[in-house]
């Protein structure tokens, strides 16, 4: 877990917005729209990062369509500070 979260933050372009998508995801389940408004980003731009992060894992849905709620994953829960500890490093610049 620890490769894929480097890569999706540091290691390419968008990894402010994913690390701001899984902050927001910590405090409370989203809908893109929810997420698009909470972040001040484009709804496109939400639905593009959620997809990779859910392709990769550190989140899961529930329901469908417009309303679609994001979580984040009982895997990438269980890494969250090894999320933290690479925005402390990286996130920041």
């Amino acid at each position: 877990m620890n490769r894929i979260i480097w890569w999706l933050i540091a290691g390419s372009k968008g990894g402010v917005n994913r690390a701001s998508i899984l902050r927001a995801l910590k405090d409370a389940p989203c809908n893109a729209n929810q997420l698009s408004e909470r972040l001040s980003l484009d709804y496109k731009t939400v639905q593009h990062h959620l997809r990779i992060l859910d392709e990769n894992r550190l989140i899961v849905s529930q329901g469908g369509g417009y309303g679609k709620v994001y979580f984040l994953s009982k895997e990438f829960e269980a890494n969250y500070q090894e999320f933290l500890e690479i925005w402390e490093r990286v996130g920041k610049k």
